[in-house]
Parts: structure tokens; C-alpha cells; sequence
């Protein structure tokens, strides 16, 4: 099937498909939600998808056993919610995640993610680079410069941090 071809079936079928899964599910975006993922899956076997012969019955079996998985998943997370109470009070976050996060969110979004990658996710500076398609040295300057940016955000009297000594210490 061509590329045309499936947005015309796309475009014919998913209206039609909509309407009955969202008499199976009850929920209208629910029942769009299952569709939109069947076609995504028809999109990557659309190469054989005609030699099925009823495409649109194959959407619509994907479409209702994402349903029903979805289902499934929602009921056994509510008996898990139910055998577990909560706790009596869940204390909030403490100053110093605060701060953290408010400096973080200071942060151009490039240096905010490598040290969230890095730093909190534990991620190697090469898996950084294979995960953004940036380069590692481009990942090691923006670990460098928001490291920086925190310090000099974090420190208590505004300063650029803890002053290192010519050993290397921190003094």
C-alpha cells in the first residue's frame, strides 16, 4: 500500500472505526486514542498490509485488544491502589530539593537536560550524546556550563561556589 493510498484509508476508515470502538469503550477519546495506535501499527506493515484483504478489520481487532490491554492494566492498578493504603501524610520536598529545582528550571533546556541525564539518571556522557544526537564533547560543555550556572545559583552567599585550591581541594 502507498503512502497515498493508506492516507485515503486512513481517511475513510478512521471516523467509521472511531464511531465503533467508541460504542465497544464508551469513551469517545478513548476509543480515538486505540484507533490512532492500530494505524500507527498498520503503518509499519503497510507494505503487506492489502495482502490481508480486510484492512479494516485488522485495525479494528488491534483497536479493541489495545482496548481491552488498557482495561486490564486500569483494573489491576485499582486493586493494587486498593490492597495498599496510603500513607498517613507524605512529607513534601525539603528546601534543598527546592532550591534544586528552581535553579535547574533556570537553566537553558540543553544544559537542564544533560545534568538531569547525567547527574540524576546516572547516563554516561556518550550515552547523553547517542540519546540527543549531540556530539560528547558538545554534551561535556553543557555538563560544564550548567554545573556552573547551578554552582553559582546554589551557592549560600553568592558566590561561584566552594573556591578550589591550586591542589585541586576544595577550600
Amino acid at each position: 500500500m502507498t503512502e497515498d493510498e493508506f492516507d485515503a484509508f486512513y481517511a475513510a476508515a478512521f471516523p467509521r472505526l472511531t464511531g465503533q470502538l467508541a460504542a465497544f469503550t464508551g469513551d469517545r477519546e478513548e476509543a480515538q486514542d486505540v484507533v490512532q495506535e492500530a494505524f500507527v501499527r498498520a503503518w509499519d506493515r503497510r507494505g503487506d498490509f492489502l495482502a490481508d484483504e480486510a484492512p479494516e478489520a485488522w485495525i479494528r481487532t488491534v483497536a479493541m485488544r489495545l482496548a481491552v490491554s488498557r482495561w486490564r492494566r486500569a483494573r489491576r492498578w485499582l486493586e493494587l491502589v486498593r490492597r495498599t493504603p496510603p500513607p498517613e501524610s507524605t512529607p513534601g520536598p525539603g528546601p534543598d530539593h527546592t532550591a534544586l529545582v528552581a535553579a535547574l528550571r533556570q537553566l537553558p533546556t540543553a544544559q537542564r537536560m544533560v545534568i538531569v541525564l547525567h547527574h540524576l539518571c546516572d547516563v554516561s556522557v556518550e550515552q547523553i550524546a547517542s540519546e540527543t544526537g549531540a556530539p560528547v564533547g558538545t554534551v561535556k560543555a553543557r555538563l560544564y556550563r550548567g554545573r556552573a550556572a547551578l554552582a553559582k545559583q546554589l551557592a549560600p552567599d553568592g558566590t561561584d561556589g566552594p573556591v578550589r585550591k591550586e591542589s585541586g581541594r576544595v577550600g
